[in-house]
Order: C-alpha cells, then structure tokens, then sequence
C-alpha cells in the first residue's frame, strides 16, 4: 500500500505498547499526533531518533502533541528499550505489521543485495481532525525531531 497523503484521514489503529496497555489513534482525537515509524529498537539511528523525540516531550507535550513510536519490535523489546536509553515517546508494537501496511512503510528493502521486507523510516503528522497533515518519508534522523516540532507547533 502507498502512504496516505496530506488531507487523508489517518488510517486509525489500536496496538499494545510499551508499559503494557494499548494505545489507539481515535482516543487522540482533538490532539495533534506525531506518529513515526522506524525499522528496530536500540540500533543507532532508531536510538537516536527516539532519544532526540524524548530530548523534545515537553516541547510536544506543550504544543499539545503525543508522539507515538511505531515498529515490529514486542513490548518486551520496547520496555528494555525504553529503560535502557529513558525514553518518555510511547513505543507501540505492531508485530503483525497490519499498522504499518497501512501507513505504506511497510517495503521491500534492499542491503548487501539481499532483498527483504522492512520498515521504512516515516513519519506522520496527524492533526486534532485526525487528518494528516504532513508526511516525512525516508526521514534522516539529524534535526527531524525538531523539523517535526516546527510543524506541530504551525498546525
């Protein structure tokens, strides 16, 4: 599936995440969310960008934003994750990659010319109409957190 674009409705989801519990878009409605999906926990650019989103919670939480991070990781994975670097981002565990699927960043990848299925690095920012409001694919890590927060606070 391809990414849904700016103006589409978020595809909504409920998945497990890290603390135990679930955390659903449709009980966000009214808040914007920052939803950013990334290959695997504690390997270094998906470390770095989930402690540069951390770096930043006050600012979202100020700005009125929950910022979700999305991957195939369990929650088992997601609380050592968390724990170990002190993440305050929600980790959600989409082991069935439904989630991902439906954001489109779920792709085939290619390294060391071996083809295989993954996660692409993306982000989405869901505005409080539950629209989508900007779209980041392919992201970089350096200075996204705070493009992204830039973006929230123009909503």
């Amino acid at each position: 599936m391809s990414m849904p674009e700016p103006g589409a409705a978020a595809p909504d989801f409920t998945l497990p995440r890290d603390g135990g519990g679930t955390i659903a878009l449709s009980d966000l409605k009214g808040k914007p969310v920052v939803l950013y999906f990334y290959p695997k926990d504690d390997t270094p650019g998906c470390t770095k960008e989930a402690i540069a989103f951390t770096d930043h919670a006050s600012a979202f939480e100020s700005a009125g934003a929950v910022v979700i991070g999305v991957s195939k990781d369990s929650v088992k994975k997601h609380d050592k994750f968390r724990d170990k670097h002190g993440l305050s981002v929600i980790l959600a565990s989409d082991e069935e990659s439904d989630t991902c699927e439906r954001y489109g960043t779920w792709v085939e990848k290619n390294m060391y010319g071996k083809t295989y299925m993954g996660i692409q690095r993306a982000t989405f920012l869901i505005g409080a109409d539950g629209q989508i409001a900007r779209v980041w694919p392919k992201v970089k890590v350096p200075g996204h957190a705070e493009e992204v927060l830039e973006a929230v606070r123009s909503l």
